[in-house]
């Protein structure tokens, strides 16, 4: 019997005018784990907008599917209505849904809906719960200026942003946008320099272009793939040079190449560096304020 079954798994996911959000990815993988072990073949159909390459509702003959399995978010709404007149030949079955109004025709177009919650029921756990674990992925903080007019015509901000964050998008790693500024009245961006270094510790690495997002990155313990967006290099350069930390690309050289050898290095031998980095600034390297002193009174005479 489970041979003559085609199943298609769809849910907002699947609507050119939909979202796929974390939580509904993740319980589309539970319920896929639960047809694959049972042996049903099945199909999923993705949103053009979210998954180009993928299986797209314009794309099936809805005759080659005998079951239509609806899966997480809320059931409402004309584009779950369209399903069930374009599938009328198939059994629908609503799963870890939530539903508003149980009278609505979204809802009472399925022949089954088992709900995550729904007026009158004890609520259940959301698929995503216990969707199959997850491989472990590098989160990166990206810190990247569009500012610094001060250079000139030397200034390569534009391109490096634009080389560092397209490459960054094919990479397989969470990416957290970061902010070096300071604002007590935004609560987007960290009101002191301790919100941003508990950020930053606890980052996998940091992708800047910005001499502080170099310096705070060390000063976390957290490696750093900096470049530095002025031609012939300027102030990142020279902090690099400073800190003596080696993984620092000249706006000239920004390429999908030379990205990828540091960001691997940042990840194996570069967290190494990173705390010995740390350790030296702990250590008190002489800096500029050590001439203050002297400074002062040379000028007070």
């Amino acid at each position: 019997m489970h041979g003559r079954r085609k199943i298609l798994v769809t849910g907002w996911f699947s609507f050119l005018h939909g979202e796929a959000t974390a939580g509904d990815v993740l319980a589309l993988d539970r319920v896929r784990a639960v047809l694959r072990s049972a042996g049903l073949d099945h199909d999923v159909v993705w949103s053009p907008g979210f998954r180009p390459d993928g299986r797209h509702f314009e794309d099936l003959d809805p005759a080659a599917y005998t079951h239509l399995v609806f899966v997480c978010g809320p059931v409402h709404g004309r584009q779950v209505e369209e399903l069930h007149r374009r599938f009328a030949h198939c059994t629908r079955i609503a799963v870890g849904v939530s539903v508003v109004d149980p009278g609505a025709a979204a809802v009472t177009g399925f022949h089954r809906v088992l709900p995550r919650d729904a007026p009158g029921a004890e609520p259940a756990p959301d698929l995503a719960a216990r969707a199959p674990a997850l491989p472990a992925r590098p989160v990166a903080g990206v810190i990247l200026t569009h500012g610094q007019r001060e250079y000139g015509d030397r200034r390569r901000h534009a391109e490096v942003a634009g080389a560092v964050t397209g490459w960054l998008a094919g990479q397989d790693c969470a990416r957290l946008e970061l902010e070096t500024r300071l604002d007590t009245r935004d609560w987007r961006l960290c009101a002191t320099p301790a919100h941003l270094e508990a950020v930053l510790a606890r980052l996998d690495l940091v992708v800047t272009d910005r001499l502080h997002g170099l310096v705070l990155a060390l000063r976390a313990g957290t490696p750093a793939l900096a470049v530095d967006p002025v031609a012939g290099g300027a102030k990142v350069t020279a902090q690099a040079r400073a800190c003596g930390w080696p993984a620092l690309i000249p706006a000239e050289r920004v390429g999908a190449g030379v990205l990828e050898h540091w960001w691997r290095w940042c990840l194996t031998d570069g967290r190494e560096a990173a705390r010995r980095a740390r350790a030296g600034f702990r250590a008190g390297p002489p800096d500029a304020a050590d001439g203050l002193l002297d400074a002062v009174a040379g000028v007070l005479r």
